[in-house]
Formats: C-alpha cells, structure tokens, sequence
C-alpha cells in the first residue's frame, strides 16, 4: 500500500467509517473539512459534526469553511498539498479550483450504483422506489453533480426488510471498504475508471417535510416503501383530531391488488386501512409528545375503532 497524503472531506455520521477505514489502512489524514457547527437541541448549543467531532479526538485539524468560493480559501486548500481528496457527504459544491487541487484530484464516495440516484438522498429514494439493489460508487469528481467516472463500485440488495436506517449503515461500511481498495488501485494502475453512461440518468430529490403526510390512495406496497425509506427522517405521518401520528412499520395485507374500501379507512378494530389497492396493517406508531409503541399498546390509549378515516392527502 503507498501512503497517501489526504484530505477528508464530510459532515454526517455516514461519513466517519469512510474516515475511520483511511486512517487505519495507513493513510496520512493531513486535513479534514466538516461543515460549521450547527445549533441543536433544546439549548440550541452549537455541535459538531459527527466528522468533525471524530477529528477531534483524533488531533486532526479541522477546518468549516461556509463556502469555498473564496479565492482564500481555495489558497488555504491548495496548501495541505495533498495527494487526494476524499469527499463523502460533505454538502458544499467545490469548485473547478478544489477539484484540481490535489495531485490525484477529488474521489466521491456516493451511496448509489451511478448513473442511477445522482444528487441528495439516494438511499431513500432507491427504497421508496422499490428498487432491487443499492451500493456504493466510488466516483472521480468532476463539476457536474454526481457526473464524474466510476473508479470502483460494489452492491447490496435491498429487501422486503431494508429500511433506510439499515442501508445508510450498509453502505457506510462498504463505502470505507471500497475507498482504500480504490485508492491502491489508482496508484498501482490496476483500477480503470468507467465513464458513465448516458442512459438511466435519476436524481434522488432531497428530503423534505412535505413529503411525509400519508397519501392512502398510493397502493399498499408504495406506502410500505415509502414508511421504510423517511424514516426516521422526515417520518411519515397521517392526522387524527388534530394529532399528527407517524406510521413507524407496517405490514402489507395483499386482496388481489384491488381497493378493499375508501383510502384511509380503517377496515377493522386493528389499524387495518384501505389503501389505493390492497391494505396496511400498521404495526408501529408514535403519537406527538410519546415514545414509539407497537399497535396494541398505542391502542390501549389511543382506540381507532373501524369505520375510523385517518387524516391524510388524496
């Protein structure tokens, strides 16, 4: 293995096995850029980044620049004289003047098979989707978002089961696996990146509250998707009397893929509703103010007797 001069560049938890798997492969972390702390909590204290806090306790030097359009700051990046940068989840565009910075220039970790997800949230969108496989794409980066040639990739399945809780953790382990396999391929010449093809081009939207109030005229494997892949964040939720209840899991209860009644409507005592076709079973709930609870207990404080209509979009 050669021993590279890099600079790590993140924010999010997802990004710390990435640096976590470059420090202990050998590699010389000469600097590590993390978005500036954020207020948080009751306090609004400011916190660190979870990449920036991880630094921390290792004594890299950390640096949270707004933005990188100022001629100073590219000087200040240029300066580390790196060999590599290595970007994953960062959040802010570099510039043509970052990018060609380092000797071997800036490599993306993205949480996708690209072409396919470029953009903000591809973990939740390949779910929702009800695609059949995710992975990670280790990607040169050029000015074009999520555009660059694909130096390495690897994949995972995504099942009945896969929630974006457990792919975001997947694929952050693989993420670091991938990045130093790459690296020593580049150096070594072993690794040839791939340009990507023009077909199959999506975006993976970013997240946002809008999108999580319940829509029961979607069909029942939809809504499933959808509950797998915004939670935890932004949660999805239906309204009752005011409240509004996010739906946690559910289990789908399958009639010929055809409607079983009015969309919203609860079709038993249960939290059995009708959807566009077919039915969810809701297993899990969490009402505004209280933990999340399984069906019955929520039901013992909270009855929803058949007949009920839940609140929600149509």
């Amino acid at each position: 293995m050669n021993k590279l001069r890099i600079a790590f560049m993140g924010t999010p938890d997802f990004s710390v096995p990435c640096l976590k798997a470059l420090a202990k492969a050998g590699h010389e972390i000469v600097a590590v850029y993390s978005q500036p702390p954020r207020p948080a909590g009751r306090g609004q204290k400011e916190k660190l980044s979870p990449v920036h806090a991880y630094a921390a306790t290792e004594g890299w030097p950390v640096f949270t620049p707004k933005s990188f359009r100022s001629k100073e700051i590219q000087a200040e990046f240029r300066a580390h004289d790196v060999d590599v940068a290595v970007v994953v989840a960062y959040g802010l565009i570099l510039p043509t003047e970052a990018l060609v910075a380092p000797k071997m220039g800036c490599v993306n970790i993205h949480a996708s098979l690209l072409p396919r997800w470029r953009g903000a949230a591809p973990i939740q969108r390949a779910i929702e989707a009800g695609d059949a496989e995710s992975g990670v794409a280790i990607m040169q980066m050029v000015e074009e978002l999520d555009a660059g040639d694909v130096i390495l990739e690897g994949r995972v399945s995504i099942t009945e089961h896969t929630t974006a809780s457990s792919l975001h953790d997947e694929l952050s382990i693989l993420g670091g696996k991938l990045i130093v396999e790459a690296l020593d391929g580049m150096v070594d010449g072993s690794v040839v990146p791939v340009v990507q093809p023009e077909v199959g081009v999506t975006y993976a939207k970013k997240l946002t509250r809008d999108e999580s109030e319940l829509d029961w005229s979607m069909s029942a494997h939809e809504i499933e998707r959808k509950i797998r892949a915004l939670t935890p964040w932004p949660g999805v939720h239906f309204t009752h009397e005011g409240d509004r209840i996010k739906v946690q899991a559910t289990t789908i209860v399958e009639e010929g893929n055809r409607s079983l009644g009015e969309p919203g409507t609860l079709l038993d005592d249960l939290l059995l509703v009708a959807c566009g076709k077919d039915a969810l079973r809701i297993d899990r709930l969490q009402r505004p103010g209280k933990g999340s609870m399984d069906a019955k207990a929520f039901l013992n404080g909270y009855p929803l007797p058949k007949g009920t209509c839940l609140g929600g979009s149509k």
